[in-house]
């Protein structure tokens, strides 16, 4: 059923993309952006999306749809993702700052969650056109194409990552600039988990640091990533689920990867 479901969810979120979000890039007005929370924003084009992306995903599949704008505004529905057998995910803008700043760093993402396991993954970057799709246990495509993630290079000086360290503890962002000097690279991402799994599964990054784990930011990466070879888990080891929301996730190329990178920031 998975199956018949990939090519079905990537034209609404194509569509979507097309009727919605392109139009609007680079051509906001200022009462199209408001702030939903402090230091969080938001634009008409994160609802109307979302409202048309939930909309046809329930006309395929009649099951919860957990959205980050509907979770905005009544956080029960996020309990869906450990109570419901099936259940819908939907960032319909991530990156939404870039978004508003005019630079191509978002997309909108979409998982389908059974049983507390991301079964189906959709990353759209809509200002190239690239769509990533991933299938639990199946692999994962880049615009149609399965693709695999090489292993990274065993020298911690030849490794490149990003860490987006607005929400590290003072301690972690600490160990983190200790760590650094370690690494060829450590940038601090896009921003934008839709952007920076992809490159993380394209090679251009070799570890992805996070901190903040809102399911629909982590659903559709991390099973992009681990259907490609790569591999998600918490600080502690254990892989995440979507209902997992407690703070600290890394993301790397391969298990030999992950524990050089763990052990240098954390020793």
């Amino acid at each position: 059923m998975v199956r018949m479901l990939i090519d079905k969810v990537t034209e609404i979120l194509r569509e979507t993309a097309q009727a919605v979000i392109l139009p609007r890039f680079r051509a906001l007005s200022a009462g199209d952006v408001e702030e939903k929370s402090p230091g969080e924003v938001v634009t008409m084009v994160d609802r109307q999306a979302e409202a048309e992306i939930t909309r046809r995903l329930r006309e395929l599949l009649d099951v919860p749809v957990v959205g980050e704008e509907a979770v905005a505004g009544d956080p029960q529905l996020v309990a869906a993702l450990s109570e419901a057998p099936t259940a819908w995910l939907v960032d319909p803008l991530d990156g939404t700052a870039n978004f508003i700043a005019g630079t191509p760093d978002y997309a909108v993402m979409a998982a389908l969650v059974r049983h507390g396991s991301t079964v189906a993954s959709w990353i759209l970057r809509p200002d190239a056109g690239r769509l990533y799709v991933a299938e639990q246990g199946a692999g994962t495509w880049r615009d149609g194409v399965r693709i695999r993630r090489e292993p990274a290079p065993r020298d911690p000086a030849g490794l490149r990552g990003a860490v987006l360290t607005r929400f590290l503890p003072p301690a972690d962002r600490l160990r983190m600039a200790e760590a650094a000097p370690h690494f060829a690279a450590v940038e601090p991402g896009a921003r934008c988990a839709g952007v920076d799994y992809p490159r993380l599964v394209d090679g251009e990054l070799d570890f992805v640091r996070f901190q903040r784990l809102l399911p629909w930011d982590h659903a559709p990466g991390t099973l992009l990533l681990t259907e490609a070879g790569g591999v998600a888990r918490h600080l502690d080891g254990v892989p995440y689920k979507p209902a997992d929301t407690r703070s600290g996730l890394l993301g790397a190329a391969d298990a030999r990867c992950w524990e050089t990178v763990r052990s240098l920031m954390d020793p």
